[in-house]
């Protein structure tokens, strides 16, 4: 097996177009701290580089962009008593995430297949960001008793209406058309054309920006049907606590509101109530930066001080199980405020 064969990121140059390449097929691309470090190295050297102007990033093998990170890692340092590792990955990560939310040349980032968690870190914030027929988005944190992070509460925040707090506290997917409804992504263009969006982006000349460049391929998908659900999920998710949510979902006839109820009560409760505040207050923020640092905030207190995140991983990916003990076990048993303790916590380590 050669060098190139072996590399996790697989970084080039095709006249002024930096390609980044996630290469861990196998694991859909999953993001480890060896591979942010990579990532981050490339577009910080490319800043200065006058002879790369635009920046592509997409994800080897047909799967997808991006699984997320490496929880399963995350698992073994908290219970190993490390979780000082912990800190150093996610301020990695989410250097790099602002660092491709405010770069300074155009970034285009194919979200094709699968592309989750630390996925939409990567695709959500660039200057370009394309989806395709195999697109399936999604902040799943919920489901292993955490919470949304890599930037994702500020667009989650930014969602029409409530969408932000249904997605973000269900942990549903999105296809390409929801996700441009919802404004995770700008450009449809079928997963086929994409090569030609390659090509184009390295050798075209004209267009002149790599936004009007993917223009040429762009299609309408089918309609999302998102916006049929607006009124239930507007009514329900606009609720100030996670309990409430959950009554109105119990009181209402519309056809989605019982599979919603079904997911949360399947759900770590705090994760939920951390995650609602987590939106609501990245709802009200200037920017990608100070959201990550409301993330960060919360994430330290899940890595020190809750046990839900380590449990959640451990029914999910190391158990198996599927069982997961919940502390509270049931979201009637939340404290008033439930979010306010991660909001507040304040980490040993600065992020910025």
């Amino acid at each position: 097996m050669t060098d190139v064969e072996e590399a996790t990121v697989l970084v080039r140059t095709e006249n002024s177009l930096g390609r980044i390449t996630l290469n861990r097929p196998r694991a859909i691309n999953a993001l480890d701290l060896g591979m942010i470090e990579q990532i981050t190295a490339a577009l910080t050297a490319w800043i200065d580089d006058s002879d790369v102007q635009t920046v592509l990033i997409d994800g080897s093998g047909d799967r997808g962009l991006c699984a997320g990170g490496d929880v399963r890692a995350l698992y073994d340092q908290i219970v190993s008593g490390h979780a000082d590792r912990v800190a150093d990955f996610f301020r990695a990560e989410y250097a790099m995430n602002a660092l491709i939310a405010e770069y300074p040349k155009p970034v285009v980032v194919f979200a094709d297949g699968i592309t989750m968690g630390g996925g939409i870190g990567l695709a959500g914030h660039a200057a370009v960001r394309v989806v395709t027929e195999r697109s399936r988005l999604a902040m799943p944190e919920t489901r292993i008793g955490f919470t949304p992070d890599v930037g994702g509460t500020w667009l989650l925040g930014r969602a029409p209406g409530r969408m932000g707090e249904y997605f973000g506290l269900t942990g549903r997917s999105m296809n390409g058309a929801d996700a441009i409804h919802l404004g995770f992504a700008d450009h449809f263009v079928p997963s086929e054309n994409l090569d030609a969006v390659r090509d184009a982006l390295a050798h075209r000349a004209d267009p002149g920006t790599p936004n009007e460049l993917v223009l040429l391929f762009d299609e309408t998908p089918e309609p999302s049907s998102l916006p049929d659900d607006r009124a239930w999920v507007d009514e329900a998710f606009s609720a100030d606590t996670v309990g409430e949510i959950v009554e109105r979902l119990r009181a209402s006839d519309a056809p989605g509101a019982a599979s919603a109820l079904a997911t949360l009560e399947e759900l770590s409760p705090t994760g939920l109530a951390v995650t609602l505040d987590a939106v609501r207050e990245a709802r009200t923020m200037s920017g990608v930066r100070e959201a990550l640092v409301g993330e960060y905030r919360r994430v330290m207190w899940f890595a020190h001080h809750h046990p839900d995140l380590v449990e959640g991983i451990r029914a999910q990916l190391v158990d198996k199980d599927r069982q997961p003990k919940w502390q509270p076990a049931t979201i009637a048993g939340l404290a008033d405020a439930a979010g306010a303790g991660a909001r507040e916590f304040v980490p040993e380590k600065p992020l910025f």
